[in-house]
Formats: structure tokens, sequence, C-alpha cells
């Protein structure tokens, strides 16, 4: 049976070889006559898991021995609340920074006003004009020079793509040039975490839900440097506490152990790619294609100014939007599936998470093609 392309936004098509792999192993991991389902998460086969997998991570994005790597459970929208219980209170009073630039920094801001000061350094949240263009709420991204970062903030968060508005951020911004060196980059990278080389020195902590890029929903990676974690809300969950779950590289209490599993193969399948460097080519290719199209034709359109635009999310809308149930039906009906845009913002959203070959591109194209011959 012929799979068909799956262009969900998370959770996301795993790579076909790893769930292959998946099958084969599930009654018996590597002679050990247990599924990994079955294992004990402090014994020698899942501790040689967990520990291989945090390699090859370690591998891929070349995260120095100053940084943890934790696999924690809660995903994304768990960490708004972990991050600033762990962080929020380092430099004595509660305070974070925020820029927001869509959903899940909104999100992000929300939850961390639960547990301190929280303070908008720059927002995207309004229209605005660029290059004589109007860009709408939530379409591009404040200039860096822009943003009003406190001295004494804990750290800035931002999200370095935007999964529903399909806003990707390029580059890290070096705070020292704002006046602000002493405060660290929280990074909610979930949506494109491994889709592209990062320079994990450049921030504080960076987290990622696995479920885009990097394996199944139920493990959530954070990469934090070290001298950051250890001053703990009195209110966090011990099993929260970055502090113990480094200290237990992961296993402080019973993991995702499944889930860490498979994502410690996508991690394999990543480095036979060519690691983070080939998968970038791999999406700038899958992303040129897409954006190509739609730049071509008035029939549809891409609303993300164009330097900020995600390879990872490309929302788009019809120009009639009466077509919209119509261009769905027919896009299940050719297996090109959950291409519904999120409730928020309507239209249409092709995700096309490293896991999407060029050939599902191309075939998103030739059905978008076909339908605007058929209703153009």
């Amino acid at each position: 049976m012929a799979r068909p392309w799956n262009f969900s936004a998370g959770p996301s098509a795993l790579p076909e070889t790893v769930l292959q792999q998946v099958a084969a192993e599930m009654l018996d991991w590597n002679g050990s006559g247990m599924s990994v389902m079955e294992m004990s998460h402090r014994g020698k086969h899942f501790v040689q898991i967990c520990d291989q997998a945090e390699a090859d991570l370690r591998e891929l994005l070349n995260v120095p021995a100053d940084y943890a790597i934790m696999f924690m459970q809660g995903g994304g929208l768990g960490e708004n609340a972990i991050v600033p219980m762990n962080l929020i209170g380092r430099r004595g009073d509660p305070a974070a920074d925020f820029v927001l630039t869509g959903h899940w920094s909104t999100r992000s801001h929300k939850e961390a006003g639960r547990y301190g000061d929280t303070h908008v350094a720059a927002s995207s949240g309004v229209a605005t004009t660029i290059d004589g263009c109007e860009q709408a709420p939530w379409t591009w991204v404040p200039p860096v020079d822009t943003w009003q970062v406190r001295r004494h903030a804990a750290y800035l968060h931002f999200c370095s793509n935007e999964t529903i508005h399909g806003v990707e951020f390029n580059d890290w911004p070096d705070l020292a040039t704002l006046g602000a060196p002493d405060v660290p980059l929280v990074v909610d990278a979930s949506s494109h975490f491994l889709s592209r080389p990062m320079d994990i020195t450049r921030a504080g902590l960076v987290f990622a839900g696995a479920q885009k890029n990097a394996g199944p929903a139920g493990v959530t990676v954070v990469i934090a440097r070290r001298d950051l974690i250890g001053k703990a809300l009195p209110i966090c969950p011990s099993a929260f506490d970055y502090a113990n779950v480094a200290a237990e590289h992961s296993r402080y209490n019973t993991p995702p152990a499944f889930a860490i599993y498979v994502a410690g193969l996508v991690f394999k399948w990543v480095k036979a790619q060519g690691g983070v460097a080939g998968m970038e080519a791999a999406n700038r290719a899958k992303a040129d294609l897409l954006y190509g199209y739609l730049d071509s034709t008035g029939f549809y359109r891409n609303p993300v100014h164009g330097p900020v635009r995600s390879r990872m999310n490309v929302p788009f809308v019809l120009r009639d939007e009466s077509l919209n149930a119509a261009f769905l039906q027919g896009a299940e009906a050719a297996g090109l599936m959950q291409l519904k845009g999120h409730k928020s913002v309507g239209g249409m959203r092709a995700s096309i998470y490293n896991a999407m070959p060029l050939d599902g591109v191309h075939a998103l194209v030739a059905y978008m093609q076909d339908f605007e011959r058929r209703h153009g």
C-alpha cells in the first residue's frame, strides 16, 4: 500500500526507514529479547540507547561539553512553564523578556507571566509596511536593533520558527549589540530543530518538541548551558528541575523511553543524510520549489515577508477562499494529507519537515497547478 504524502505540522511524518527499523525491533531490541517499551529505564540496555542518542545529538549540533542535553516530557508547551521555573529567578527578582512573532512566542510569554515579571522587548503583532509592502500582524520579524531588552532580565525568549504563521529567524542575535551581554537567549526551536545548522553557543538554552523533525511526540529536547541551571524556583517540581535531570542523564525519573529510542534512530538517519548541513540543502530545495510556484501565480498567496519565510511551515491562501473545501478534498484524494491551515489563521499550510522528500513537494505543486487550471 502506497503511503500518502503527509504535510502535518506535528506530530509529523517520520523517515520511512526509521519506521521500518522500529517495526523490526518491536519485539526484540538488539537481541535483548525485550521491546524497548518493556525495558527498565535504569537497565543497561536503555542506558545504552539513551546515552547513544545524547552522543549523536551532541555530534550533530556540535554541542560543547559545558551544555547539558536533556530528554524531557511535557512538550514544547510544557517547557513554557519549565523554563521560567528553572531560569526566571536566577538573578534575584524574577524577570524575563520576550520577542513576540506569532502564536507560540505569545503563549510562552503568557505562561511565564505566572512565575515573574515579563516584558515584551519587541512584537510583530501589528500591521506594518516594509519596503513599500503592507505586512499583516505576525508575518514579519521586528529588526533586532529595535528590541528593548532589559539588562537585568534573567533571559530573552523567542521562537525561532513559528509553526502556525510560517515565520523563521535565519540568525540568532547577539544581545551584546543591544547592551545586554549578560542576558542569555532562550530559543524555542521546536519546528525547525535539526533542519539546518544552529550555533548552540549563541543561546543559553534551546528546546524543541521532537514531533516535528526529531522523533515522535512524547519527548522534548532541552540543551542548556550548565552555569544557568541549578537555580530553580522553590515551586519547581523535582522532576522538572534541570539540575536533577542533567545530573541523572535524563533518567532522574522514568523518561519517555520509547520516544527517546525512536528519536535516537532519527538522529542516526540525519547523520546518514549528511548531518544538519545535508538536511539544510534538502530543505532549501523543497522550500525554493514551493515558494517559487506560489510567487509565480496570483491564484495562491503566501503572506509572510520574504526574508523571514519558514523553510519548514508554508502557509498559503487561495485567492477565492470559497474553493478551500474543494482544494482540501481533492488534495486528500490525490494522497496529499493534512494541508488545512491552523484554525487561528485559516487557509492552507504545508509543513515540509526533514522527512518530507522533494518528490512529495513536487506532487503538491503538481496538484496545485492542476487545481488552478481547473478553477482559475
